[in-house]
């Protein structure tokens, strides 16, 4: 009985090879090997797709954001902060945070009052023009380092160095390539005088470049290639959240639209947490590169920041500590949505084109 039962499944999975679903006959097709489909579920998808769904899931998740984008900045430069930092905070820690959540939400009643509805949008255009780049780069170049070194050096098998190399590789590429932009963007958002000193992107591209050179336009690039450090961590921890939703999902068998759905909102949501512990751990870059692009002059006429240590220095000596984490809430209050939108809407446009 044991001996036709196992003639019988050799039977079957020899004759499995040779069915179809169309109306073509069997024999006119060859076998097909059980392990094909699986190979074809694993076939990474294009690089240039990762460059498409990365610009589309930044502009996203830049224009849904943009208000808080103005106020992180402002409460970043050494101007505005003590306009909007009169009040002193309390020491213990849930107090000041709800201290910094009614401070974040007063500066945007007043920029809409007093400047309007647009100045909500400050320096919009200039971001869009730096994030649908900088982030379509930043994808398409973790994507490509890490298939890259994976293949190469660790027989298609992901690791956690890998994700390393290939964060830092993609966090300096796309500061390098778009600091310029970053910093137009940085002078719009800091001209409180309506449009009176910059009439338009291009008209601050001008200006700084005439007044400045054109080796300002990498003012605080030292402090980007630091914050590429955030970014890195963030690739990091997103990718070992989702290797651990992944195998949970994997695990589940016969899975309805919900579980699809849940487990691309999970994954959104992993993106959003790696998000938010790398930007408490290395937040005070964000201050510094504010205050390099924003290049304020002493009363000699000299620049006050000149480099990055020296401004670390010099904030912490003048301000404190605290000024280091000055624009934090409205930067969490960002950057973790906007990294869930952008990180969602990425996914999403990478199974399109695929």
């Amino acid at each position: 009985m044991d001996k036709r039962l196992e003639v019988l499944e050799e039977d079957a999975e020899e004759s499995y090879r040779y069915l179809v679903s169309d109306e073509k006959s069997s024999t006119l097709r060859g076998p097909e090997k059980l392990t094909d489909r699986k190979e074809v579920n694993d076939k990474q998808p294009a690089k240039w797709v990762h460059f498409i769904a990365g610009g589309i899931g930044g502009m996203t998740g830049a224009i849904l954001t943009s208000p808080l984008d103005v106020v992180k900045t402002r409460l970043q430069s050494d101007v505005y902060n003590k306009m909007y930092n009169q009040t002193p905070k309390s020491s213990n820690p849930i107090i000041k945070s709800l201290q910094h959540f009614k401070e974040t939400g007063s500066v945007l009643r007043g920029l809409y009052t007093n400047e309007g509805f647009r100045a909500l949008f400050k320096g919009l255009g200039p971001n869009l023009v730096g994030v649908i780049p900088a982030r379509s780069i930043n994808f398409f170049t973790y994507s490509s380092t890490k298939e890259i070194i994976s293949s190469n050096f660790n027989n298609n098998q992901e690791a956690t160095w890998i994700h390393l190399l290939s964060g830092i590789s993609a966090g300096f590429v796309t500061s390098t390539a778009t600091n310029p932009i970053w910093l137009i963007k940085t002078r719009l958002q800091l001209d409180k005088s309506k449009g009176k000193n910059y009439k338009s992107s291009w008209d601050c591209l001008k200006y700084v470049v005439k007044t400045e050179g054109v080796g300002s336009l990498y003012k605080g690039l030292t402090a980007s290639y630091l914050g590429g450090v955030e970014s890195t961590l963030q690739w990091v921890l997103y990718e070992q959240m989702k290797t651990f939703i992944n195998n949970r999902a994997i695990s589940k068998e016969n899975k309805t639209t919900k579980d699809h759905i849940l487990e691309w909102s999970a994954r959104s949501g992993a993106a959003g947490a790696a998000k938010f512990i790398a930007s408490l751990i290395t937040y005070p870059h964000e201050v510094v590169r504010t205050r390099l692009r924003q290049a304020p002059l002493e009363s000699t006429g000299k620049p006050k920041y000149t480099g990055l240590i020296q401004t670390f220095r010099l904030v912490f000596k003048e301000e404190g500590m605290a000024s280091m984490y000055g624009g934090l809430t409205p930067h969490l209050l960002r950057t973790v949505p906007n990294s869930i939108i952008m990180f969602g809407t990425w996914e999403i446009v990478v199974r399109l084109l695929s």
